[in-house]
């Protein structure tokens, strides 16, 4: 007897329709064999569903039981496989009624016991079935909360395999999960404030303007000096996600297994890779391509901590998804496009011994080595960099002080209000803030006062800018005049664009 259950499998972050054809011949020596494409998770599945099927009380079909995953032609991986093959092998040996199956995605880990764990990629999978018209979804309970998200859909939280025989049977019905905002929507909570950095205003101030336009930044400056700390603290005074931002993140860490709680991401993202780091483990690759570090970053922040410690070929590697907002990892298999829109945050010594510069502490190294260290970096990548920020030692006296500065809350407060003006001007285009806008978006969107746009001019023969530089100090200036609620870009913003362009070169 032929039955068919439908599931869906994970390609890059999508997911795909997949309709699991179960046949139980009538005759035949008892054979278990699944085809199309079957990962090894997947082929071990077999023992999976036969023992929790027994374990159900229930008797496995003694005959030949062969099991088609369509499309064929398409690989498949995962150990959600497991719920709709047992559901198929019970169809067909008339255990279960087969009436709602076609409208219906089923996903999900059996034990041997019969028990529903928990999956990953459950989001893009939900996302998918809306898309496709499925109107129920069986998932394992851990992962209800994710998918309660997406609109129009039935979500039933299963927690045993008999649990969901008896419903399909309209024997016992499994309660349908119902949306809780607040549950899924949990208030952000950070562990650094900027109240608690001591002195560094200009670095302050510069962060400020990094999270007000969406730019990156690279601190530069001797080691204890606060440029770890700035950097932490910084995802405070970022503004809270949208519920479409929020999900769009929480579909790739679904798809990584990095949604713990089951809840979605409700913070903007902060990834510090250590030095060691490979550049498949940062742009994201595998024999199946998975997402690496900038992607896990998207709509966040991406913090390089001793930036010219990385490797040269994995800093190199950021070029083209720093400008772009993308990566596209090409393999044998096929090419797959992940989303790479994040704010980096590099942060380095001065030089070896990190003292170079420094007032206070004398610099031992050669001249030779700093030149040395300084070239790890190439001219192209620091030229996509829009805030060059020196972050000098803390004074004794800024120590003692019983003065605590500036909370991140306030911060916050003034950065909101000038992105509303921001986000109101870019709302019929592509751009979501001035760290991303092209050439016609800044002859649209940031007009120079004619003294102004002479300084950037000479600038630009002065210090021997590129063209790139000449625009990201302009889209700068333009993040300014925003804070200051300006609509023109005067002198004075220009001039300080200008000094966030002075490289430890």
């Amino acid at each position: 007897m032929l039955a068919k259950a439908h599931t869906g499998t994970i390609v890059g972050l999508d997911g795909v329709p997949i309709e699991v054809e179960v046949d139980v011949a009538g005759r035949g020596f008892p054979t278990f064999t699944i085809v199309g494409l079957p990962s090894k998770g997947i082929d071990e599945a077999k023992e999976r569903v036969r023992t929790a099927i027994a374990n159900t009380s229930l008797e496995m079909p003694d005959s030949r039981i062969t099991v088609n995953l369509a499309p064929a032609d398409l690989p498949k991986d995962g150990s959600h496989f497991d719920l709709p093959i047992a559901v198929g092998i019970l169809a067909a040996a008339g255990y279960i009624d087969k009436k709602d199956l076609g409208t219906s995605l089923f996903m999900g880990e059996l034990s041997l016991e019969g028990k529903m764990r928990k999956v990953t990629g459950i989001l893009s999978l939900a996302i998918m079935a809306k898309e496709r018209g499925f109107k129920k979804l069986y998932m394992p309970e851990a992962n209800a909360l994710e998918a309660l998200c997406i609109s129009d859909l039935e979500i039933y939280p299963v927690s045993f395999l008999s649990d969901l025989i008896l419903h399909l049977n309209g024997q016992k019905i499994i309660p349908k999960a119902l949306y809780n905002k607040d549950e899924s929507w949990k208030k952000p909570t950070y562990a650094f404030d900027y109240r608690n950095i001591q002195g560094q205003y200009q670095a302050k101030r510069a962060m400020e303007l990094a999270a007000l336009g969406g730019h990156n930044v690279f601190l530069s400056g001797p080691p204890g000096a606060g440029k770890t700390m700035l950097s932490r603290a910084f995802p405070s005074v970022l503004s809270h996600l949208s519920e479409k931002e929020s999900i769009e993140i929480s579909r790739i860490y679904s798809v990584c297994g990095l949604l713990s709680d089951g809840a979605l991401i409700h913070v903007r993202p902060f990834r510090a890779p250590h030095h060691t780091i490979s550049r498949m483990g940062l742009i994201g690759g595998g024999t199946t391509p998975a997402p690496g570090e900038i992607t896990l970053s998207h709509r966040g922040v991406l913090f390089l901590d001793e930036f010219p410690e990385f490797p040269r070929a994995v800093l190199e590697a950021l070029r083209q998804p720093m400008e772009d907002g993308i990566v596209t990892v090409s393999r044998a298999a096929g090419s797959t496009t992940f989303p790479s829109r994040f704010q980096l945050l590099a942060a380095a010594n001065p030089c070896p011994c990190g003292h170079a510069g420094d007032m206070k502490k004398r610099c031992r190294c050669l001249t030779g080595a700093i030149a040395k260290y300084r070239k790890r970096l190439s001219g192209p990548l620091m030229d996509r960099v829009d805030l060059f920020i020196h972050v000098p030692s803390v004074e004794r006296e800024k120590l003692e002080s019983n003065q605590s500065s500036e909370s991140s809350e306030s911060v916050k407060t003034r950065i909101d209000r000038a992105q509303q003006k921001q986000r109101d001007r870019l709302k019929n285009s592509p751009f979501r803030s001035n760290a991303h806008m092209d050439t016609t978006a800044i002859r649209q969107f940031c007009p120079l006062t004619s003294s102004a746009k002479k300084i950037v001019g000479d600038s630009m023969e002065t210090m021997n800018l590129s063209a790139r530089a000449y625009f990201k100090i302009i889209k700068v200036a333009r993040t300014i005049a925003d804070l200051e609620s300006d609509e023109e870009i005067k002198d004075a913003y220009i001039s300080e664009a200008l000094q966030y362009r002075k490289t430890w070169e």
